[in-house]
């Protein structure tokens, strides 16, 4: 395809995006995803437990069934101000779906200090804290369960509780879901762990669009088998090495910075396939690039898992299912789009082929960027 057509390709996605941009720009407390996560951090011994949850602001006051002037709370104090007012609301609320059992004997909670909040990912989370007071003789177990959320209430689905815990003299972590609400300390195997985090990896990559398009990206401008097999490894030791050392703690790169490079990368790659021909000097980059933008992908990977623990060794069976739940997840949809994607380059339509899958990649990808980058307040 003449360059002049390449470059008429590349402006028309520039103005898409552009559009997008301007027309549809969700407010980030009204905007759900179609489900979420809560995320829990329990601790303690025998007759004292100590809950802390952190649970999406507006969604949490939606299901409390408050008043719109609480769950469209937009500034921080006046999201503070919401859960003050609030609180026996919210609490009943959140202790009615989330629970502590000693020997199969309720635990009483009852809510410590004032709620916080804090925004991850342009979304703001309310941090509550319960103790929990235990009855029964030493020695016993604790089970935790969850049921925040639920289909039934209508306003998400498929919630998920991700769980650490150290209870009991045991360390771990779980994925609590409706089907699987009770994690009882002790009698969860190894191969329990393994599975629930493989599948949250896997999930995690096919409900992020954004990781769905830079696959897409890539795999259109490779050509050949080899190139498939290289750029994706590249890719996975990169997005590893980020993804392991940010979930461990050791890097801690804040999502407001993470979440627009991602989209930047997208548009990059897409643009690359757009302006750039195998024998062109940009292909000499790509590999490079590639590894580039994947150690930044591997750290929204684990912002997915919101570990920030440093030094949580005792994690690292759950952080390496995810991983690969990440990776098999990969390689099944390289094996059922790449070679689709040859043999649309066998026919007549093979030279648009290209365009028509980048240009909508690189205009969603521009609404992405300026969706993600941080209002000045």
């Amino acid at each position: 395809m003449p360059r002049r057509r390449w470059l008429s390709a590349v402006i028309l996605a520039v103005i898409l995006g552009g559009v997008m941009a301007d027309l549809v720009h969700p407010a980030p407390a009204a905007a759900h995803e179609a489900t979420t996560s809560a995320h829990a951090e329990v601790t303690g011994t025998g007759a004292d437990v100590r809950v802390v949850l952190d649970l999406e602001y507006d969604l949490l006051m939606k299901s409390a069934w408050l008043y719109a002037e609480a769950y469209e709370a937009k500034e921080r104090t006046e999201q503070l101000r919401q859960l003050a007012i609030n609180r026996d609301a919210v609490t009943d609320y959140v202790t009615g779906r989330f629970a502590v059992a000693y020997d199969d004997r309720p635990c009483a909670p009852t809510m410590v200090g004032d709620a916080d909040v804090r925004v991850r990912d342009k979304v703001a989370f309310a941090v509550l804290t319960y103790a929990y007071a235990c009855e029964g003789e030493a020695g016993g177990a604790h089970a935790i369960s969850s049921a925040l959320f639920p289909d039934s209430e209508s306003f998400v689905h498929s919630t998920e509780t991700l769980v650490r815990y150290e209870l009991d003299g045991t360390k771990g972590s779980a994925v609590l879901v409706a089907k699987d609400p009770t994690l009882r300390i002790g009698e969860r195997r190894a191969s329990d762990q393994i599975w629930e985090f493989f599948l949250l990896g896997a999930e995690h990559l096919v409900l992020g669009l954004d990781h769905i398009f830079f696959l897409i990206a890539l795999l259109i401008g490779a050509r050949r088998l080899r190139d498939v097999v290289v750029t994706a490894s590249a890719f996975t030791v990169a997005h590893s090495i980020t993804f392991l050392l940010a979930a461990m703690g050791v890097v801690d790169v804040p999502g407001e910075i993470v979440e627009p490079i991602i989209a930047a990368s997208i548009i990059v790659v897409a643009l690359a396939n757009l302006l750039g021909r195998e024998d062109d000097k940009l292909g000499r980059w790509r590999l490079p690039i590639v590894f580039a933008f994947g150690l930044v992908h591997g750290l929204g990977f684990a912002g997915a898992l919101d570990i920030n623990e440093s030094g949580s060794w005792e994690l690292l069976l759950s952080l390496l299912s995810f991983n690969v739940g990440i990776e098999l997840t990969q390689l099944a949809i390289i094996a059922v789009l790449f070679p689709l994607l040859v043999l649309l380059r066998r026919t007549s339509a093979s030279r648009w082929a290209v365009a028509a899958l980048s240009v909508p990649i690189v205009a969603v990808s521009l609404y992405w960027f300026f969706d993600r980058i941080p209002l000045p307040l």
